[in-house]
């Protein structure tokens, strides 16, 4: 298994994957990505497992593209669906909690709302930061905010590009659940072993019910993304935005 993605087997068909690329923090590092891959993929050839719970470490869930990464994409050399990594928790036969413990930035926060069920910290930083640097957002997260976080609270995130914490989205009303960061984890898990205790083929059927429209109409949806991108990713202050503004 990848040195930056750990998995870790536990009771009742539970298996946890913790992303820990303290290097990049947790951004899409190619060794993060490597490890995301393997891991997702030994879960599939797995069939004891029933539930998969996702998380980061310290203060970070997961904080999407790295800066040489953005750098190439205004360049034109590559495209963020280059690498069919980001929708893995949708992809997952298995239902998959995500405990974002920590800060979900861009791609990152997109990539956590994949999940089944993303379970969020009042404490850590959310952000759809694609606009900040004046590029369209990407990875399917015009299609995943206003789904999963409210229309229009979704929308105002993917405009503003700026940062909410987990209470202040609780605050305007979010559905998910938010708890302190220190209990994410536990409520994560303690949901893990409720819907382990279902049968596994019953899980699966119903996981590929609830998320056939999503599956449905994102091929569409990353494709207007790219179709976006085209013109705004090569604007000339967007590169000027990524070096000077990146990490802030």
């Amino acid at each position: 298994m990848s040195k930056v993605v750990a998995l870790h087997e536990l009771e009742d068909g539970i298996v946890l994957i913790a992303m820990e690329d303290r290097v990049s923090r947790n951004t899409f590092s190619k060794e993060l990505v490597a490890g995301l891959l393997e891991a997702f993929q030994h879960i599939a050839g797995n069939p004891n497992y029933k539930v998969v719970v996702l998380t980061g470490y310290d203060n970070y869930f997961c904080c999407g593209g790295t800066k040489e990464e953005l750098i190439s994409i205004f360049k034109g050399e590559i495209k963020f669906n280059d690498i069919d990594f980001f929708t893995l928790p949708l992809e997952c036969r298995l239902p998959v909690i995500a405990a974002m413990q920590g800060h979900g930035i861009g791609a990152g926060l997109v990539f956590g709302l994949y999940a089944d069920f993303p379970v969020m910290a009042k404490e850590s930083i959310y952000s759809a930061n694609f606009m900040r640097y004046g590029f369209t957002p990407g990875v399917g997260g015009t299609m995943m905010l206003p789904l999963k976080l409210g229309e229009v609270l979704g929308s105002e995130m993917l405009y503003t590009a700026g940062n909410y914490r987990g209470g202040q989205l609780k605050e305007r009303g979010v559905q998910l659940k938010v708890f302190p960061r220190a209990d994410v984890l536990k409520e994560a898990l303690s949901m893990a072993r409720e819907l382990a205790e279902k049968p596994r083929q019953s899980l699966i059927i119903l996981k590929e019910h609830l998320t056939r429209q999503i599956k449905a109409g994102l091929p569409e949806v990353i494709e207007r993304e790219l179709k976006m991108h085209e013109i705004s990713f090569h604007l000339p202050e967007v590169g000027e935005r990524i070096n000077t503004l990146f990490g802030r």
